[in-house]
């Protein structure tokens, strides 16, 4: 078995953190075995969020996008990192203001937590992923850091998938604020393990007794390992069984999709 970072295997697993790309769904298709599995999980009552680090859709959108795929998922079990970047600021500044570069799923969220969305001034910058960047906002976004507003960006991503091929993401973009001001943002999102622990609280779960399912090692797996959670890496996104060896780090478990830990969803390390 892997080095799993001091987590007790013995201790059972009660609740799930899962990737969503790459994990459940590939570009809107169903990855073979998702459905079974969080049937499963849904049938044995064991509490999990769906997790990703677009913020670009509201929960409600990802659900229909999802259930589109055939994945039937409440809209309560998805946690999106604008989101957790909702909860953050919440956290640190209640009742702020803020100038967003982003789409419904990032401003609903700070609308939700009473934050008044302005280019007045602001608390904050807050830069999340969106279809169409836009010059002039990019350079508001600019002024207002360069004045003084902090920093902000719901994930470090710097490109996304399409069918044409990849796109700039919020990591692209946030470089272009920070050539230009000499300011580095706040990143929200995973790798940071601010997101896995905002999402355990969210689910009343305790990172030992928790597991991080994930198809990359450098945001799901570090982000994983480093909230306490013991972590297992699937095959079927980004990294590969070979690309394990690159990291100074390494899952609890490597397996090839979801679909090998249906029946196996209470002992997922003795499958």
């Amino acid at each position: 078995m892997a080095h799993t970072g001091g987590v007790d295997d013995n201790e059972p697993i009660l609740s799930y953190l899962t990737d969503m790309d790459g994990v459940l769904v590939h570009e809107d298709h169903l990855i073979p075995g998702a459905d079974k599995f969080l049937s499963e999980l849904q049938t044995n009552g064991i509490p999990y969020l769906v997790l990703t680090n677009n913020s670009i859709r509201t929960p409600r959108d990802l659900q229909a996008r999802l259930r589109h795929t055939g994945l039937d998922i409440p809209e309560e079990c998805i946690w999106t990192s604008a989101l957790a970047t909702a909860t953050f600021l919440d956290d640190q500044r209640p009742g702020g203001t803020a100038y967003v570069v982003g789409e419904s799923g990032l401003t609903t969220a700070l609308h939700d937590i009473g934050y008044v969305l302005t280019d007045s001034d602001p608390d904050y910058v807050v830069l999340g992923e969106t279809r169409t960047y836009s010059f002039e906002a990019i350079t508001t976004a600019i002024r207002l850091v360069d004045r003084g507003a902090r920093f902000i960006a719901t994930n470090p991503d710097p490109t996304g998938p399409s069918r044409a091929g990849l796109l700039p993401a919020t990591g692209s973009v946030a470089a272009l604020i920070t050539r230009a001001t000499g300011r580095e943002p706040y990143y929200v999102g995973k790798p940071n393990p601010l997101m896995m622990r905002s999402a355990l609280r969210r689910i009343g779960a305790h990172s030992q007794s928790t597991l991080m399912i994930g198809d990359r090692m450098d945001t799901d797996v570090i982000a994983g390992l480093e909230a306490g959670m013991r972590t297992i890496l699937v095959t079927s996104g980004i990294s590969t069984r070979e690309s394990v060896e690159n990291y100074p780090y390494r899952p609890t478990r490597v397996i090839d999709s979801v679909a090998d830990l249906v029946g196996h969803v209470g002992d997922p390390f003795g499958a």
